[in-house]
């Protein structure tokens, strides 16, 4: 059954204006299925994971071109990122020749934004949209409206999912694959996607050469998930050098694996962390990675708050693709003095801090540090704790909303 992408409205209403279209996004999230759902009577499609068609667009790119006229979905472009030079040409020559119709004309699709991404911007510069796709969101699942988060988002009514049920959600993912799968089959399926990771994009990548180290620094950072970045200690743990690490960590996140959270600096002080945490995308992959093998056993678990947090930080990232935005105005704050908020949006009327607790009976001190936020010199909005309450409901005394952690 396929389920409509909360992406479809940016991105048809980008259609009808940039003559490129991008989709970004890890691998098994979708963006192929999406794309050729949403394509039109006419589109072409070709993959570029077929080596016979690979080699032809690094050998003969005009002729590539010639064969896959516009109209055309071009999937895996990051396998030959000098085709970008040629597209622009057609571009150029389509834009000059039939204006009116110089939109839509070219699709593209990639797992991997390393060499892709510094073709885009060298090539494409003004004739490119580009949109990332992550896994399923919980408001697809549910068959909700999408609107980037923030405390002050209308909030669909009803009881939500108790904790038990929540953690389901975290630990079976939102790789489409995988929503509905058994126990085992989810198993499997994602130890076949780490192994794939590895032999086909991580080495492909960075010529990563030992893969048993890369596949333990994954693990380190998977142990990880919700906290400061420390290149030492994941460095140590997969025994490579602190360098490697900091340009592992890189791969990770252009392979749209991790997502790393920028702290909140101001120049009114100086007293601010300003490492980034470090989120993985999917919380069934992560789980997975640290041997979690039930829900419930992940509930009750050392890393249960680690795993709630990243699940609500990545979900509140998919609404904010899902919009065709990018997610630049998220934080998190953390001083010296180890008070931390775990989710700062900012608007342009000022600061919303979130907290992710879980506990469906959030208490007034868990928003404590929000009145620390003041020396920021912006305002502080409506907060939230997100938790696993059943229905939204305000803490005493402060304009602060404990939200179902399933509501974002």
């Amino acid at each position: 059954m396929y389920i409509d992408r909360h992406l479809r409205q940016a991105f048809e209403t980008a259609n009808g204006f940039f003559p490129v279209l991008l989709l970004t996004g890890a691998r098994q999230v979708g963006k192929t299925t999406f794309l050729r759902h949403l394509a039109e009577p006419g589109r072409r499609y070709v993959t570029l994971d077929d080596l016979e068609l690979r080699l032809l667009a690094q050998d003969d790119p005009k002729g590539f071109l010639d064969r896959f006229s516009p109209p055309v979905l071009i999937d895996e472009i990051q396998h030959v990122p000098s085709l970008l030079s040629y597209i622009k040409q057609r571009v150029d020559e389509c834009r000059f020749q039939t204006p009116e119709q110089a939109h839509g004309l070219y699709w593209l699709t990639g797992s991997q934004q390393f060499e892709l991404m510094r073709g885009v911007s060298e090539s494409l510069a003004g004739r490119i949209g580009v949109f990332e796709l992550g896994g399923l969101s919980q408001s697809e699942l549910d068959g909700r409206p999408n609107v980037p988060f923030t405390p002050c988002r209308p909030l669909s009514e009803g009881r939500r999912p108790g904790l038990q049920a929540l953690f389901r959600r975290i630990w079976q993912g939102s790789y489409p694959e995988v929503i509905q799968a058994s126990g085992e089959l989810r198993s499997l399926f994602y130890a076949s996607y780490v192994t794939t990771c590895l032999e086909r994009d991580i080495r492909s990548l960075a010529n990563v050469q030992d893969l048993d180290r890369f596949y333990r620094f994954l693990l380190s950072c998977a142990a990880r998930t919700g906290q400061l970045v420390n290149a030492s200690e994941l460095a140590r743990d997969a025994g490579i050098g602190v360098t490697t690490a900091q340009s592992w960590l890189t791969i990770l996140e252009a392979s749209h694996l991790i997502y790393l959270l920028r702290p909140y600096t101001s120049s009114l002080t100086s007293r601010l962390v300003k490492v980034p945490k470090l989120y993985f995308l999917d919380t069934g992959l992560c789980a997975h990675l640290t041997h979690w093998p039930t829900p419930e056993t992940l509930e009750a678990g050392a890393m249960a708050g680690a795993l709630f947090e990243t699940w609500c930080v990545s979900e509140i990232v998919k609404t904010y693709w899902n919009a065709g935005r990018h997610p630049d105005n998220l934080y998190f704050y953390r001083d010296r003095d180890q008070r931390e908020v775990d989710i700062l949006i900012e608007t342009a009327e000022g600061l919303h801090p979130l907290e992710c607790k879980k506990t469906a009976t959030p208490r007034p001190e868990d928003a404590r540090h929000f009145r620390h936020l003041d020396k920021l010199g912006k305002p502080i909005l409506k907060g939230a704790i997100l938790c696993a309450c059943d229905t939204p409901v305000p803490l005493p005394n402060q304009n602060v909303l404990c939200i179902p952690a399933c509501n974002i």
